[in-house]
Protein backbone atom coordinates (compact mmCIF):
# COMPACT_ATOMS: atom_id res chain seq x y z
CA UNK A 1 0.00 0.00 0.00
CA UNK A 2 3.19 2.21 0.44
CA UNK A 3 5.20 1.09 -2.84
CA UNK A 4 5.23 4.17 -4.44
CA UNK A 5 7.22 5.55 -2.20
CA UNK A 6 9.66 2.62 -1.25
CA UNK A 7 12.14 1.26 -3.55
CA UNK A 8 12.71 -2.29 -1.73
CA UNK A 9 9.97 -4.90 -0.46
CA UNK A 10 9.30 -4.82 3.70
CA UNK A 11 11.67 -7.97 4.90
CA UNK A 12 9.34 -10.67 5.80
CA UNK A 13 10.79 -10.12 9.32
CA UNK A 14 9.47 -7.18 9.59
CA UNK A 15 5.81 -8.13 8.36
CA UNK A 16 5.91 -11.39 11.04
CA UNK A 17 7.54 -8.81 13.35
CA UNK A 18 4.63 -5.72 12.76
CA UNK A 19 1.49 -8.01 11.59
CA UNK A 20 -1.39 -7.68 13.83
CA UNK A 21 -3.70 -10.16 12.51
CA UNK A 22 -3.69 -11.87 15.78
CA UNK A 23 -4.96 -8.74 17.11
CA UNK A 24 -7.29 -7.57 15.23
CA UNK A 25 -9.04 -10.53 13.18
CA UNK A 26 -11.48 -10.28 15.44
CA UNK A 27 -12.60 -7.33 14.79
CA UNK A 28 -13.63 -7.84 10.68
CA UNK A 29 -17.77 -7.82 10.67
CA UNK A 30 -17.23 -4.22 12.58
CA UNK A 31 -14.25 -3.21 10.15
CA UNK A 32 -17.16 -4.09 7.25
CA UNK A 33 -19.71 -2.75 9.13
CA UNK A 34 -17.29 0.71 8.96
CA UNK A 35 -16.34 0.40 5.26
CA UNK A 36 -19.95 -0.51 4.00
CA UNK A 37 -21.21 2.95 6.62
CA UNK A 38 -17.89 4.59 4.29
CA UNK A 39 -19.81 3.60 1.17
CA UNK A 40 -22.74 4.49 1.53
CA UNK A 41 -21.38 8.38 2.36
CA UNK A 42 -19.60 8.56 -0.38
CA UNK A 43 -22.17 8.23 -2.34
CA UNK A 44 -24.70 9.97 -0.96
CA UNK A 45 -22.02 13.02 -1.03
CA UNK A 46 -21.24 12.44 -5.02
CA UNK A 47 -17.69 11.12 -4.83
CA UNK A 48 -19.33 7.27 -5.78
CA UNK A 49 -22.12 6.80 -7.86
CA UNK A 50 -25.00 5.42 -6.58
CA UNK A 51 -24.06 1.99 -8.59
CA UNK A 52 -20.71 2.17 -7.38
CA UNK A 53 -21.57 2.71 -3.92
CA UNK A 54 -24.25 -0.11 -4.00
CA UNK A 55 -21.59 -2.58 -5.50
CA UNK A 56 -18.82 -1.98 -2.73
CA UNK A 57 -22.01 -2.79 -0.28
CA UNK A 58 -22.49 -5.78 -2.21
CA UNK A 59 -19.07 -6.86 -2.08
CA UNK A 60 -18.35 -6.39 1.48
CA UNK A 61 -20.95 -8.09 2.21
CA UNK A 62 -19.81 -11.27 0.16
CA UNK A 63 -16.65 -10.88 2.06
CA UNK A 64 -18.09 -10.86 5.26
CA UNK A 65 -19.80 -13.77 4.57
CA UNK A 66 -16.73 -15.19 3.57
CA UNK A 67 -15.36 -14.47 6.75
CA UNK A 68 -18.18 -15.59 8.86
CA UNK A 69 -17.95 -19.19 6.94
CA UNK A 70 -14.24 -19.46 6.82
CA UNK A 71 -13.87 -19.64 3.26
CA UNK A 72 -11.62 -16.26 3.96
CA UNK A 73 -7.93 -17.30 4.98
CA UNK A 74 -6.07 -13.91 5.98
CA UNK A 75 -3.05 -13.22 4.41
CA UNK A 76 0.14 -12.23 7.56
CA UNK A 77 1.85 -9.74 3.89
CA UNK A 78 -1.02 -8.01 3.93
CA UNK A 79 0.00 -6.79 7.66
CA UNK A 80 -3.78 -6.24 9.36
CA UNK A 81 -7.86 -6.54 9.01
CA UNK A 82 -8.18 -3.74 7.34
CA UNK A 83 -6.26 -4.42 4.24
CA UNK A 84 -7.15 -7.91 3.95
CA UNK A 85 -10.66 -6.90 3.74
CA UNK A 86 -9.92 -4.34 1.23
CA UNK A 87 -7.52 -6.57 -0.87
CA UNK A 88 -10.03 -9.03 -1.33
CA UNK A 89 -12.80 -6.30 -2.13
CA UNK A 90 -10.42 -5.28 -4.94
CA UNK A 91 -9.92 -8.99 -6.28
CA UNK A 92 -13.85 -8.99 -6.43
CA UNK A 93 -14.50 -5.56 -7.82
CA UNK A 94 -11.61 -4.50 -9.21
CA UNK A 95 -10.68 -1.15 -9.66
CA UNK A 96 -13.50 0.09 -7.66
CA UNK A 97 -12.83 -1.88 -4.59
CA UNK A 98 -9.79 0.37 -4.41
CA UNK A 99 -11.78 3.64 -4.06
CA UNK A 100 -13.50 2.51 -1.35
CA UNK A 101 -10.31 3.87 0.89
CA UNK A 102 -10.66 8.17 -0.72
CA UNK A 103 -11.34 9.94 2.45
CA UNK A 104 -10.22 7.65 4.99
CA UNK A 105 -7.19 6.40 6.97
CA UNK A 106 -6.03 3.16 8.76
CA UNK A 107 -5.80 5.78 11.67
CA UNK A 108 -9.63 6.61 11.66
CA UNK A 109 -10.82 3.21 10.32
CA UNK A 110 -9.25 1.58 12.90
CA UNK A 111 -10.31 3.99 15.48
CA UNK A 112 -13.80 3.18 14.50
CA UNK A 113 -13.98 -0.29 14.05
CA UNK A 114 -12.93 -0.99 17.48
CA UNK A 115 -15.31 1.29 19.25
CA UNK A 116 -17.91 -0.29 17.58
CA UNK A 117 -16.85 -3.76 18.31
CA UNK A 118 -16.24 -2.86 22.14
CA UNK A 119 -19.91 -1.14 22.38
CA UNK A 120 -21.46 -4.53 21.21
CA UNK A 121 -18.98 -6.34 23.77
CA UNK A 122 -19.48 -3.62 26.52
CA UNK A 123 -23.18 -4.24 26.33
CA UNK A 124 -22.88 -7.85 26.42
CA UNK A 125 -20.96 -7.76 29.44
CA UNK A 126 -23.36 -5.05 31.29
CA UNK A 127 -26.43 -7.95 30.05
CA UNK A 128 -24.01 -10.60 32.14
CA UNK A 129 -23.37 -7.82 35.25
CA UNK A 130 -26.98 -7.44 35.67
CA UNK A 131 -27.44 -11.08 35.56
CA UNK A 132 -24.62 -10.92 38.46
CA UNK A 133 -26.32 -8.24 40.44
CA UNK A 134 -30.00 -9.81 39.63
CA UNK A 135 -28.49 -13.49 41.46
CA UNK A 136 -27.24 -11.29 44.51
CA UNK A 137 -30.38 -9.63 44.92
CA UNK A 138 -32.00 -13.16 45.12
CA UNK A 139 -29.54 -14.51 47.88
CA UNK A 140 -30.54 -11.03 49.69
CA UNK A 141 -33.98 -11.92 49.45
CA UNK A 142 -33.51 -15.89 50.33
CA UNK A 143 -30.86 -15.00 53.44
CA UNK A 144 -32.88 -11.86 55.17
CA UNK A 145 -33.79 -13.61 58.18
CA UNK A 146 -30.44 -15.40 58.41
CA UNK A 147 -27.89 -14.12 61.24
CA UNK A 148 -24.12 -14.16 60.83
CA UNK A 149 -21.15 -12.50 62.65
CA UNK A 150 -20.22 -9.34 60.70
CA UNK A 151 -16.38 -8.61 60.84
CA UNK A 152 -13.90 -6.12 61.02
CA UNK A 153 -10.00 -6.74 60.94
CA UNK A 154 -11.40 -10.01 60.22
CA UNK A 155 -12.59 -10.45 64.06
CA UNK A 156 -16.28 -10.82 64.79
CA UNK A 157 -17.67 -7.16 65.46
CA UNK A 158 -21.67 -7.21 65.58
CA UNK A 159 -24.16 -9.89 64.03
CA UNK A 160 -25.98 -9.01 60.80
CA UNK A 161 -28.32 -10.10 58.38
CA UNK A 162 -27.07 -12.32 55.74
CA UNK A 163 -29.03 -10.34 53.39
CA UNK A 164 -27.36 -7.15 54.39
CA UNK A 165 -23.92 -9.00 54.11
CA UNK A 166 -25.15 -10.12 50.13
CA UNK A 167 -26.43 -6.58 49.53
CA UNK A 168 -22.61 -5.11 50.12
CA UNK A 169 -21.39 -6.90 47.26
CA UNK A 170 -24.59 -6.03 45.15
CA UNK A 171 -23.56 -2.03 45.95
CA UNK A 172 -19.93 -2.91 44.99
CA UNK A 173 -20.84 -4.60 41.85
CA UNK A 174 -23.58 -1.63 41.37
CA UNK A 175 -20.78 0.67 41.07
CA UNK A 176 -19.20 -0.94 38.69
CA UNK A 177 -22.12 -0.75 36.41
CA UNK A 178 -22.17 2.87 36.72
CA UNK A 179 -18.40 2.63 35.58
CA UNK A 180 -19.72 0.66 32.84
CA UNK A 181 -22.12 2.66 31.19
CA UNK A 182 -19.37 5.83 31.94
CA UNK A 183 -17.08 3.68 29.57
CA UNK A 184 -19.54 2.84 26.81
CA UNK A 185 -20.38 6.78 26.72
CA UNK A 186 -16.68 7.85 26.75
CA UNK A 187 -15.90 5.35 23.94
CA UNK A 188 -19.51 6.70 21.82
CA UNK A 189 -18.84 9.04 19.03
CA UNK A 190 -17.57 8.05 15.30
CA UNK A 191 -14.07 8.71 14.47
CA UNK A 192 -14.54 8.71 10.25
CA UNK A 193 -13.76 11.07 8.75
CA UNK A 194 -10.48 12.70 10.80
CA UNK A 195 -8.21 10.87 8.11
CA UNK A 196 -4.53 10.16 9.42
CA UNK A 197 -5.00 13.62 11.72
CA UNK A 198 -6.29 16.41 9.69
CA UNK A 199 -9.05 15.61 8.27
CA UNK A 200 -9.79 15.55 4.51
CA UNK A 201 -10.46 17.37 1.31
CA UNK A 202 -13.12 16.06 0.54
CA UNK A 203 -16.42 16.92 1.69
CA UNK A 204 -17.11 14.02 3.46
CA UNK A 205 -20.21 13.70 5.63
CA UNK A 206 -19.33 12.23 9.18
CA UNK A 207 -22.46 13.32 10.82
CA UNK A 208 -24.31 10.72 8.26
CA UNK A 209 -21.72 7.72 8.98
CA UNK A 210 -21.57 8.78 12.55
CA UNK A 211 -25.92 8.04 12.44
CA UNK A 212 -25.97 5.04 10.35
CA UNK A 213 -23.26 3.50 12.75
CA UNK A 214 -24.83 4.52 15.90
CA UNK A 215 -22.88 6.87 17.07
CA UNK A 216 -24.65 10.06 18.67
CA UNK A 217 -22.06 12.67 16.68
CA UNK A 218 -18.63 12.33 15.55
CA UNK A 219 -15.62 13.30 17.32
CA UNK A 220 -14.86 16.70 17.87
CA UNK A 221 -10.75 16.94 16.80
CA UNK A 222 -9.23 14.71 14.76
CA UNK A 223 -5.84 14.90 15.85
CA UNK A 224 -7.32 14.46 19.40
CA UNK A 225 -9.39 11.15 17.61
CA UNK A 226 -6.48 9.27 16.29
CA UNK A 227 -4.00 9.40 19.19
CA UNK A 228 -6.25 9.06 22.20
CA UNK A 229 -6.86 6.15 24.08
CA UNK A 230 -9.16 7.13 26.99
CA UNK A 231 -11.51 5.12 27.01
CA UNK A 232 -9.63 2.14 26.55
CA UNK A 233 -8.49 3.13 30.17
CA UNK A 234 -11.84 3.72 30.71
CA UNK A 235 -12.77 -0.11 30.29
CA UNK A 236 -9.70 -1.12 31.98
CA UNK A 237 -10.39 1.16 34.89
CA UNK A 238 -14.21 -0.80 34.76
CA UNK A 239 -12.56 -4.53 34.67
CA UNK A 240 -9.46 -4.01 37.47
CA UNK A 241 -12.21 -2.01 40.10
CA UNK A 242 -14.75 -5.28 38.87
CA UNK A 243 -11.57 -7.43 39.72
CA UNK A 244 -11.10 -6.22 42.69
CA UNK A 245 -14.71 -6.29 43.69
CA UNK A 246 -15.16 -10.01 42.38
CA UNK A 247 -11.68 -11.36 44.11
CA UNK A 248 -12.94 -9.54 48.05
CA UNK A 249 -16.00 -11.77 47.34
CA UNK A 250 -13.99 -14.59 46.73
CA UNK A 251 -11.88 -14.15 49.89
CA UNK A 252 -14.95 -13.92 51.48
CA UNK A 253 -16.08 -17.03 50.20
CA UNK A 254 -13.38 -18.99 50.80
CA UNK A 255 -12.94 -18.39 54.23
CA UNK A 256 -15.93 -18.67 55.57
CA UNK A 257 -16.21 -22.41 53.91
CA UNK A 258 -13.80 -23.13 55.41
CA UNK A 259 -13.72 -25.41 58.77
CA UNK A 260 -12.54 -22.88 60.73
CA UNK A 261 -15.38 -20.49 59.98
CA UNK A 262 -17.98 -23.24 58.32
CA UNK A 263 -21.33 -21.51 57.69
CA UNK A 264 -21.03 -21.29 54.08
CA UNK A 265 -21.11 -24.10 51.74
CA UNK A 266 -20.16 -24.08 48.24
CA UNK A 267 -21.74 -26.39 45.45
CA UNK A 268 -19.48 -29.09 45.01
CA UNK A 269 -20.13 -28.48 40.92
CA UNK A 270 -18.01 -25.58 41.61
CA UNK A 271 -15.21 -27.24 43.75
CA UNK A 272 -12.37 -29.56 43.44
CA UNK A 273 -10.63 -32.23 45.26
CA UNK A 274 -7.26 -33.66 46.42
CA UNK A 275 -5.10 -35.40 44.49
CA UNK A 276 -3.39 -37.21 47.33
CA UNK A 277 -5.99 -36.06 50.40
CA UNK A 278 -9.87 -37.89 50.35
CA UNK A 279 -11.42 -35.33 52.50
CA UNK A 280 -10.66 -32.37 50.82
CA UNK A 281 -13.11 -29.97 49.17
CA UNK A 282 -11.11 -27.19 47.44
CA UNK A 283 -12.64 -23.77 46.23
CA UNK A 284 -10.44 -23.36 43.26
CA UNK A 285 -12.67 -21.37 41.19
CA UNK A 286 -12.93 -18.81 43.61
CA UNK A 287 -9.04 -19.00 44.03
CA UNK A 288 -8.72 -18.57 40.26
CA UNK A 289 -11.20 -15.68 40.60
CA UNK A 290 -9.18 -14.09 43.17
CA UNK A 291 -6.14 -14.88 41.18
CA UNK A 292 -6.22 -13.13 38.09
CA UNK A 293 -7.52 -10.04 39.63
CA UNK A 294 -4.07 -9.24 38.81
CA UNK A 295 -4.45 -9.32 35.60
CA UNK A 296 -7.32 -7.04 34.71
CA UNK A 297 -4.76 -4.34 36.91
CA UNK A 298 -1.70 -5.22 35.10
CA UNK A 299 -3.11 -5.00 31.65
CA UNK A 300 -4.39 -1.16 32.55
CA UNK A 301 -0.80 -0.57 33.83
CA UNK A 302 0.27 -1.41 30.52
CA UNK A 303 -1.91 0.98 28.71
CA UNK A 304 -1.04 3.88 30.85
CA UNK A 305 2.76 2.97 30.54
CA UNK A 306 2.35 3.14 26.53
CA UNK A 307 0.31 6.26 26.25
CA UNK A 308 2.46 7.89 28.59
CA UNK A 309 5.03 8.82 26.50
CA UNK A 310 3.54 9.33 23.24
CA UNK A 311 3.96 12.20 20.98
CA UNK A 312 0.55 13.86 19.91
CA UNK A 313 -1.94 11.90 16.92
CA UNK A 314 -1.14 7.93 16.32
CA UNK A 315 1.89 5.89 16.70
CA UNK A 316 2.23 2.59 15.84
CA UNK A 317 2.68 1.87 19.49
CA UNK A 318 -0.96 2.40 19.64
CA UNK A 319 -1.09 -0.79 17.71
CA UNK A 320 -0.08 -2.50 20.95
CA UNK A 321 -3.38 -1.44 22.75
CA UNK A 322 -5.92 -4.36 22.04
CA UNK A 323 -3.19 -7.24 23.69
CA UNK A 324 -4.04 -6.37 27.34
CA UNK A 325 -7.56 -5.43 26.28
CA UNK A 326 -8.75 -8.71 24.53
CA UNK A 327 -7.19 -10.64 27.68
CA UNK A 328 -9.21 -8.05 29.84
CA UNK A 329 -12.38 -8.57 27.89
CA UNK A 330 -12.23 -12.21 27.83
CA UNK A 331 -11.16 -12.90 31.24
CA UNK A 332 -14.12 -10.64 31.99
CA UNK A 333 -16.53 -13.41 30.53
CA UNK A 334 -15.37 -16.55 32.14
CA UNK A 335 -15.19 -14.86 35.48
CA UNK A 336 -18.89 -14.38 35.17
CA UNK A 337 -19.55 -17.77 33.18
CA UNK A 338 -18.63 -19.37 36.50
CA UNK A 339 -19.64 -16.46 39.36
CA UNK A 340 -22.89 -16.11 38.77
CA UNK A 341 -24.17 -19.82 38.68
CA UNK A 342 -21.76 -20.64 41.90
CA UNK A 343 -23.51 -17.84 44.08
CA UNK A 344 -27.01 -19.44 43.02
CA UNK A 345 -25.90 -22.38 44.49
CA UNK A 346 -24.18 -21.06 48.01
CA UNK A 347 -25.64 -22.07 51.24
CA UNK A 348 -25.51 -20.62 54.22
CA UNK A 349 -25.48 -22.82 57.53
CA UNK A 350 -27.38 -20.56 59.80
CA UNK A 351 -27.01 -22.57 62.94
CA UNK A 352 -23.21 -23.41 61.97
CA UNK A 353 -23.01 -19.18 62.10
CA UNK A 354 -24.70 -18.56 65.14
CA UNK A 355 -22.88 -21.03 67.41
CA UNK A 356 -19.37 -18.81 66.45
CA UNK A 357 -21.39 -15.98 68.29
CA UNK A 358 -22.48 -17.62 71.28
CA UNK A 359 -20.22 -15.81 73.53
CA UNK A 360 -22.68 -12.65 73.03
CA UNK A 361 -19.66 -10.54 73.01
CA UNK A 362 -20.99 -9.06 69.61
CA UNK A 363 -24.07 -7.26 71.66
CA UNK A 364 -20.81 -5.46 73.75
CA UNK A 365 -21.60 -2.38 71.12
CA UNK A 366 -25.69 -2.79 71.99
CA UNK A 367 -24.80 -2.26 75.91
CA UNK A 368 -22.20 0.21 75.18
CA UNK A 369 -25.42 2.50 73.26
CA UNK A 370 -27.62 1.64 75.82
CA UNK A 371 -25.99 3.21 78.76
CA UNK A 372 -25.42 6.36 75.87
CA UNK A 373 -29.51 6.67 76.04
CA UNK A 374 -28.87 6.47 79.99
CA UNK A 375 -27.11 9.57 79.91
CA UNK A 376 -23.94 8.09 79.89
CA UNK A 377 -21.27 10.01 77.94
CA UNK A 378 -19.65 7.27 75.06
CA UNK A 379 -16.49 7.30 76.01
CA UNK A 380 -17.23 6.40 79.68
CA UNK A 381 -19.69 3.84 78.24
CA UNK A 382 -16.80 1.73 76.07
CA UNK A 383 -14.78 2.02 78.87
CA UNK A 384 -17.52 0.08 81.11
CA UNK A 385 -18.03 -2.19 79.01
CA UNK A 386 -15.17 -2.99 78.01
CA UNK A 387 -14.26 -4.21 81.66
CA UNK A 388 -17.64 -6.42 81.23
CA UNK A 389 -16.13 -8.09 78.52
CA UNK A 390 -13.12 -8.70 80.17
CA UNK A 391 -14.93 -10.15 83.16
CA UNK A 392 -17.29 -12.55 80.76
CA UNK A 393 -14.06 -13.77 79.54
CA UNK A 394 -12.16 -14.60 82.93
CA UNK A 395 -15.22 -16.35 83.89
CA UNK A 396 -15.89 -18.02 80.59
CA UNK A 397 -19.83 -16.33 80.59
CA UNK A 398 -22.02 -15.09 77.48
CA UNK A 399 -22.31 -11.80 77.47
CA UNK A 400 -25.97 -12.34 76.93
CA UNK A 401 -26.61 -15.32 79.41
CA UNK A 402 -26.22 -12.87 82.25
CA UNK A 403 -28.97 -12.16 84.51
CA UNK A 404 -30.66 -8.59 85.38
CA UNK A 405 -28.90 -8.86 88.98
CA UNK A 406 -25.38 -9.68 87.22
CA UNK A 407 -25.45 -7.09 84.94
CA UNK A 408 -26.45 -4.38 88.13
CA UNK A 409 -23.73 -5.48 89.93
CA UNK A 410 -21.46 -4.96 86.90
CA UNK A 411 -23.20 -1.65 85.18
CA UNK A 412 -25.33 0.14 87.87
CA UNK A 413 -26.97 2.09 85.16
CA UNK A 414 -28.46 -1.19 84.30
CA UNK A 415 -32.30 -1.72 84.38
CA UNK A 416 -34.53 -4.85 84.11
CA UNK A 417 -34.82 -3.80 80.78
CA UNK A 418 -31.73 -5.27 79.35
CA UNK A 419 -30.98 -8.36 79.15
CA UNK A 420 -34.07 -8.75 76.68
CA UNK A 421 -32.08 -6.38 74.42
CA UNK A 422 -29.52 -8.68 74.41
CA UNK A 423 -30.13 -11.15 71.58
CA UNK A 424 -28.55 -11.11 68.27
CA UNK A 425 -31.82 -11.14 66.55
CA UNK A 426 -33.36 -8.29 68.40
CA UNK A 427 -30.07 -6.59 67.84
CA UNK A 428 -29.76 -6.57 63.77
CA UNK A 429 -34.06 -5.96 64.08
CA UNK A 430 -32.98 -2.58 66.10
CA UNK A 431 -30.36 -1.38 63.82
CA UNK A 432 -32.90 1.05 62.04
CA UNK A 433 -30.31 3.76 60.71
CA UNK A 434 -30.77 4.45 56.82
CA UNK A 435 -28.68 1.37 55.46
CA UNK A 436 -28.53 -0.62 58.16
CA UNK A 437 -28.61 -4.12 59.03
CA UNK A 438 -32.31 -4.65 60.30
CA UNK A 439 -34.62 -6.60 58.64
CA UNK A 440 -36.79 -3.48 57.43
CA UNK A 441 -33.78 -1.57 55.87
CA UNK A 442 -33.05 -4.83 54.59
CA UNK A 443 -35.80 -4.53 52.37
CA UNK A 444 -35.60 -1.16 51.56
CA UNK A 445 -32.53 -1.36 50.05
CA UNK A 446 -33.13 -4.67 48.27
CA UNK A 447 -36.13 -2.31 46.82
CA UNK A 448 -33.58 0.20 45.28
CA UNK A 449 -31.09 -2.18 44.41
CA UNK A 450 -34.34 -4.26 42.29
CA UNK A 451 -34.65 -0.01 40.64
CA UNK A 452 -30.93 0.03 39.75
CA UNK A 453 -30.86 -3.05 38.31
CA UNK A 454 -33.95 -2.08 36.39
CA UNK A 455 -32.02 1.20 35.09
CA UNK A 456 -29.26 -0.62 34.10
CA UNK A 457 -31.16 -2.86 31.84
CA UNK A 458 -32.80 0.13 30.46
CA UNK A 459 -29.87 1.74 29.97
CA UNK A 460 -28.28 -1.00 27.83
CA UNK A 461 -31.14 -1.82 26.10
CA UNK A 462 -31.24 2.50 25.11
CA UNK A 463 -28.17 2.33 23.28
CA UNK A 464 -28.44 2.38 19.64
CA UNK A 465 -26.67 0.06 17.47
CA UNK A 466 -25.56 0.51 13.62
CA UNK A 467 -28.38 0.24 10.92
CA UNK A 468 -25.93 -2.15 9.05
CA UNK A 469 -27.25 -6.10 10.05
CA UNK A 470 -24.52 -8.40 8.18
Amino acid sequence: MWKGRFTAETADVVLRFSQSLDLDWRLARCDIMGSIAHARMLGRVGLLSQEESDALEKGLRQVAQEIESGEFEPRIDLEDVHMNIEARLTSILGPLGAKLHMGRSRNDQVATTLRLYLRETLIRIGSRLADLLDALLRLSERDEEILVPGYTHLQQAQPISMGHYWLSHFQAFSRDARRLLFAIESLNECPLGSGALAGSTLPLDRAFTAEILGFPKPTENSLDTVGQRDYLLDIHGFCSVFGIHTSRLSEDLILYSSQEFGWIRLPDAFCTGSSMMPQKKNPDVLELIRGRTGQFIGHLVDLLVNLKGLPSTYDRDLQEDKRGLWESLDLMESVFSVLTPLLGQVEVDEERAKAGFENGLLLATDVAEYLVLKGVPFRQAHEKVGKTVAWCIRENRSLSALTAQEWKALLPEAGEDLPALLDARVSVSRRQTYGGTAFAQVAIQRAQGKRKLENLREALSRIPGPEIDL
